[in-house]
């Protein structure tokens, strides 16, 4: 039979392997929320129509998302941004390119007279394919993957990536 002591040691341990159990949880869901968020960051954005879209002429698009840090969840606010182009004379094709400058990671915009892209930063210059027009950027705009659904006026769908700054070769950040 079962003392009392034995029942208070018995009940004590596994008492403490409930509350053990309970902190475990929490900690172990914390600690492969990155893995989660990573799966999630992968997936395609709907960003405009095709018909939106005017051949040869660039349109940017902000991407916008919610965020959670630990227990604070914070509103869906712009978290980059991108630029899309659709192809005058392939038909449906159209590219898109991060806006953000691989020399030192500030905003690309338009040049004034809407022929390139510019960044004020550091007079970095790319052309509508993205490639390099002065030495200033170690590499070309970062194109992104576009996908097109299959409807009669498609969704353009693109997946969001930020790459590294500053290097020559295309780093996508974590």
């Amino acid at each position: 039979m079962l003392s009392r002591r034995d029942f208070y040691r018995f009940g004590s341990i596994a008492l403490g392997n409930v509350i053990a159990l309970a902190v475990a949880i929490p900690g172990v869901r914390y600690l492969l929320d990155p893995l989660s968020k990573r799966a999630q960051d992968r997936e395609s954005r709907s960003l405009a129509r095709l018909s939106q879209l005017v051949p040869g002429k660039p349109q940017a698009f902000p991407i916008i998302e919610s965020r959670q840090d630990a227990w604070v969840k914070y509103p869906r606010e712009p978290v980059g941004s991108v630029w899309l182009i659709r192809e005058p004379r392939e038909g449906p094709k159209v590219v898109a390119f991060t806006a953000e400058c691989p020399h030192l990671g500030c905003a690309v915009g338009l040049s004034a007279d809407g022929r390139s892209f510019s960044c004020p930063c550091h007079t970095s210059s790319f052309a509508f394919d993205g490639s390099p027009q002065n030495k200033v950027p170690p590499r070309g705009m970062d194109p992104l993957e576009v996908e097109l659904s299959d409807e009669p006026d498609p969704q353009v769908r693109v997946k969001f990536v930020r790459y590294q700054t500053q290097s020559k070769e295309r780093k996508p950040l974590v």
